[in-house]
Order: structure tokens, then sequence, then C-alpha cells
């Protein structure tokens, strides 16, 4: 009888007294249950199998109502199928681009994930990170995020500082970034640039600053300090307005903004801004255009990270693109090895490449501010 017409007759789901098993399913279609569970979960044995076998079974399966008991399941093998991202704070930007990569690989893998945010509150991530103990985890990824500590499970880490970073990490080429951004801005004739550095509790933001800071040196551009802000640690006057402004909207616009009208308060002349992020960018377009400085007309500005709105931004920003989703497949693939236990797992630190978008947010200047 084909499975066509096997699957048009089949029985109702039973009751959630009386769940359907998978033994139930491996009857139904005259296969072994071995078949069945190497299908249903997965397994890379399952690639042996023949695809018209895997049809069958998932449409039975879905047919008959088949859920597997993932607690008994977890009893068995001693896996749970799921393991923990904790990021500094759920966000449009960064994070949102590589939750989108951990998941796609995850699911293809078939394991589930609990995220948390931290805020850079020590609390807030001792009680994540007991929680994700307490649901038994089978590892972590942690993104963008300084951990103090050592974890009792597999951990991959994105971002950061290859030659610092211990484990397995998945980190971007800074020397690179910087060399692509600051030859863009040189090249356009720019010599007065001002910089956003990262905030402190950011991975990335010391290995940034000091791959701008040598590649500037090599150019011979000069950075100066009356032309440098921090991201989150500014405490003046234009908090409050920037506050006002995104009181309902990422906290990163709000620092840009900040720190691009007490760069503009200065008097200090500048022609360019690089800034640690897509965000403050956005952020630091909306001061200069409340103080009549528009972009790139007086000021080119270039971002990091290549966000999706950073392209629908008015005007385009040029920034330099990190692979997140990317980063974070790769990341995803590279703790669920270290879960089974395979060979290459053991990679330190893997780099990947950065790629400058150049749009419409640059341009040579025309005088200076």
């Amino acid at each position: 009888m084909v499975a066509d017409k096997r699957t048009a007759r089949l029985p109702k789901a039973r009751t959630k007294a009386q769940p359907v098993r998978l033994k139930d399913v491996a009857q139904f279609l005259g296969v072994s249950p071995a078949t069945v569970s190497l299908i249903l979960n997965r397994a890379p044995a399952a690639a042996a199998i023949p695809e018209e076998t895997h049809r069958r079974v998932r449409a039975a399966a879905k047919s008959l109502g088949y859920r597997p008991n993932q607690l008994a399941r977890s009893l068995r093998s001693n896996r749970t199928q799921t393991i923990g991202v904790l990021v500094p704070e759920i966000s449009e930007g960064y994070e949102a681009a590589v939750l989108a990569g951990i998941e796609e690989q995850l699911h293809k893998e078939n394991y589930f994930y609990f995220v948390a945010s931290h805020t850079s509150d020590p609390e807030r991530m001792r009680f994540a990170l007991q929680t994700f103990e307490d649901r038994q985890v089978e590892g972590l990824i942690l993104a963008n995020t300084n951990l103090p500590s050592d974890t009792n499970v597999p951990t991959v880490r994105i971002s950061g500082d290859a030659k610092r970073t211990v484990g397995a990490s998945v980190v971007l080429d800074h020397d690179h970034a910087a060399k692509l951004a600051l030859d863009h801005l040189w090249q356009l004739g720019h010599r007065d640039v001002a910089f956003f550095r990262g905030p402190v509790d950011s991975a990335d933001s010391g290995v940034r600053w000091k791959a701008i800071v040598r590649y500037a040196r090599t150019l011979g551009l000069p950075i100066r300090e009356n032309l440098v802000r921090r991201l989150g640690e500014l405490k003046s006057d234009h908090s409050g307005a920037a506050r006002e402004h995104f009181r309902d909207v990422e906290v990163g616009y709000a620092e840009g903004y900040e720190c691009a009208a007490d760069l503009l308060s200065s008097l200090v002349p500048f022609t360019a801004l690089f800034s640690f992020n897509d965000l403050s960018a956005i952020g630091a377009a909306r001061a200069f255009a409340e103080s009549n400085r528009y972009v790139p007309q007086d000021i080119s500005l270039v971002g990091f990270d290549d966000i999706l709105s950073a392209s629908f931004h008015t005007p385009p920003l040029t920034t330099v693109r990190q692979p997140l989703r990317e980063m974070g497949r790769l990341a995803a693939k590279t703790l669920l090895a270290a879960v089974r236990g395979e060979q290459e797992a053991e990679a330190g630190a893997q780099t990947v490449e950065p790629q400058l978008m150049i749009r419409r947010s640059t341009a040579t200047p025309l005088r200076r501010l």
C-alpha cells in the first residue's frame, strides 16, 4: 500500500492520557522504532536512510500527533538538547543578528535555546547563569559578554580579543576593520576625525580601540583626546536631552546622541565621526541635524556592525560590516561540536573578516566643522 493512501486513513491521535508513542509510529509504518527515532531526532546516522522513508515517518508522526517526551528523553540520555545564550541586552542591533544565526544553526541540529540579558549587572548575570544551570543547559554562548569566571559546561564566546580569549571563540579581525574605515576616511581627505569608543563592559571595546589607534598611527592620522567620547560614560547636560528624545527606544541611540551633542558643544573642529556601532552613529546623526549640521555635507559618518536599519537610514550609513548572523551560526556549530566531544571543538579563536559598506553618509570634506 502506498504511503499517501495510508496516511490519508491515519487514526486520530490519542488523548493526553494516552499519548502516541514512537513505537506506535513505527508499528503503523512497518519500520523499526530505531529508524523512526533516528529520523525524528535528526541523528547524523539518519542520512543513510532513504529520503522516501524520511518523508513517510514525518508525515505519519504529524498526522498521528506524535510528540516526543522531552523529559523522558533527557532522563534516558542525560541530555536536554538546550543551550544558554547570554547577551548584554536584547536589541535590534548586534544581538538580534547574532541570535538569528544561533537559532538557525540550532534548529538544524534539533536544539533549543534560552536567552538572557544581563545589562552589565553582575547580579543579573549571576542569576542568569544559575538559571541556565538549573535548566541543565548543555553549553553556553556568551555574546559580547565578559564573564568573570569559568563555566561548568562547554562555552563559546562571540566577540573580544583573539589573543586574550581563553577557549573557543568567534571574533572579528579588528585590525582589518580599522584599516578599512580609516583608509576610506583618509582617502576622502579627512584629517580631523572624531571617535566614539565602546562601553567599558563591551567585549570588543578594548581590542577595537587598540586596532584603531595602531592603524591611525600608521596613517599619520592624529587621534585627539578632545575628539574622543566613550559611550555610556558621559555625564553632562546632554544626557537629559538624550533620554527625552529616545525615551522608548534603544539606549545606543541615546548614547550616540549625547556624545555627539557634547562633541559639538566643545567647539573643537572635526569633519568626520567613526562610531563604535551603528546605533550610536544614527543617534549622532540626529544630534547633528538638530544643530543644523548634516551628514555628509558637514560631517561624514561611519558606523560599525551593518545592522538592518543602517542601509535604510537617511542617508544610508557607511559602516564596517560584521558578519553577525554568520558569527552566531558558527558559534552554535562550534558549541555543539564541543558538547558532542568532537575533535574540531578544541580549536581556539575563529576569526571572521569585516567588509566596508560604502553608502551615502561619507563624502569629501567641504569645510572644517
